[in-house]
């Protein structure tokens, strides 16, 4: 091999890449997606790590590849690799994910897709729910579709039924395979990604798939792609933990079809112009092609 290329946040796996990279004098490129981050004992073992392997990783890499500018002052760990640091955003497979015939007879319907577990809290499903309750007063059949499990699926649920939203909220528990979650983009009227953490939501790959379907999205300004979907026109971009805004959002989408459908459409064409895995390997193999090239100097 001619060059070494790892990924984070891939505590300690990451570090033998290094040490590999090291011993067979070979350019080593780290992907860093974001910041290792936890709760409880892994919030320890988290802080413990990026003050030593992560200092030795990232001071080893040749090159480190994130996939938006803003987290080079979002994460409290870049800032001082900013020499070395290239932006390559996520791809998507467009051959995959793409507008497909479905069934459409259900209206006003919201797609949010995630583990429900305590690391993806970041996600902002609580921020969701509690716009659905302002959504509801306006739209009563709203209906949020909600896939992923995890062990916050109950505190979840009962949120759900104490804003009064049994009626609005479908739990659909893990959706797969990516066939099936193609469905389920290009069923649902907007999908909706509300994170709250800068350092924890890299990208967003979700939106990729979701755009790629022709789907209007809505996110907050925090997430990779954006600034991409606002500047296309292709969903509606809020400020996060800010319910009344996402409801907004959501209101507005779901009210106007004409411009739901050219959204989807600018979504499509979008991903299609920048965000191809065929783009992204170009990109990703003129970095390597650079670092060889320096190698034999």
């Amino acid at each position: 091999f001619d060059v070494v290329h790892t990924h984070l946040p891939t505590p300690w796996s990451a570090d033998w890449s290094a040490i590999i990279s090291k011993i067979k004098k070979k350019p080593l490129i780290v992907t860093y997606h974001n910041d290792i981050t936890g709760s409880g004992i892994a919030k320890y073992i988290a802080k413990f790590y990026n003050s030593t392997s992560l200092k030795f990783l990232l001071n080893r890499a040749d090159k480190i590849i994130i996939t938006q500018p803003k987290y080079i002052d979002s994460s409290p760990y870049l800032k001082s690799y900013e020499n070395k640091i290239v932006v390559i955003p996520n791809g998507v497979d467009v051959t995959k994910f793409k507008p497909i015939e479905v069934d459409k007879s259900d209206k006003n319907t919201i797609f949010f897709l995630s583990l429900l577990d305590e690391f993806h809290r970041y996600k902002g499903l609580n921020y969701l729910l509690s716009a659905l309750e302002i959504v509801k007063k306006e739209i009563s059949d709203v209906k949020l579709i909600i896939g992923g499990e995890g062990k916050l699926m109950s505190e979840y649920q009962d949120m759900a039924n104490s804003l009064g939203l049994k009626d609005n909220i479908e739990f659909h528990g893990f959706i797969f395979p990516d066939e099936k979650i193609v469905e389920y983009y290009n069923r649902c009227d907007v999908f909706v990604l509300p994170s709250i953490s800068s350092t924890q939501e890299g990208f967003g790959i979700v939106l990729l798939e979701a755009l790629a379907c022709g789907t209007p999205v809505i996110s907050t300004e925090i997430v990779g792609v954006a600034e991409d979907v606002e500047k296309n026109n292709a969903g509606i971009i809020v400020p996060s933990k800010n319910p009344e805004a996402l409801a907004d959002a959501m209101i507005e989408i779901l009210n106007d079809e004409d411009m739901a459908k050219k959204m989807g459409e600018n979504g499509r064409r979008l991903v299609e112009e920048k965000y191809t895995w065929e783009q992204i390997a170009e990109i990703t193999e003129k970095v390597y092609e650079g670092l060889l090239l320096l190698s034999k100097l």
